[in-house]
């Protein structure tokens, strides 16, 4: 779990950097998770390494300044696709529902139309940001 959801975004992230920084521009998303905030009773280690992923990229982000290589991380909430599918039919979906204030899952396109926005020049300013798009989800 370790190896997968954060040594691997260390590891591709320096490589990534290491042709940004002679551009002097750059950008790297990371993708967490809601349990990167909450706790995970069926899997500890998933919600350790998508939390140490959110502290991996505030600290890349804080080195790669100076070469103008902003980095981030998206935390999907619930996301309609067919992984998430299945929770439709159970008990805790209603739960799910009323939890988040949006009402209802994303979409992936509203979890890329975050992704473009940090991937642009509008967001050259943003570094080192956690980026919720749950639709409420986390706030409550």
């Amino acid at each position: 779990m370790i190896e997968t959801n954060l040594n691997s975004c260390f590891i591709l992230s320096r490589i990534a950097a290491q042709s940004m920084a002679p551009r002097r521009a750059g950008k790297i998303i990371n993708i967490a998770s809601e349990y990167s905030r909450f706790g995970n009773p069926i899997s500890p280690a998933y919600s350790a390494s998508k939390g140490a992923l959110i502290q991996l990229t505030k600290s890349m982000a804080i080195e790669l300044a100076t070469h103008n290589i902003q980095v981030n991380a998206l935390v999907p909430g619930w996301i309609e696709s067919d992984m998430t599918a299945p929770i439709k039919s159970r008990p805790f979906y209603d739960e799910i529902l009323k939890r988040t204030p949006a009402g209802r899952f994303g979409t992936p396109a509203e979890c890329a139309g975050a992704a473009i926005f940090l991937a642009s020049h509008a967001a050259d300013f943003i570094t080192g940001a956690t980026i919720f798009v749950d639709g409420g989800y986390a706030i409550k």
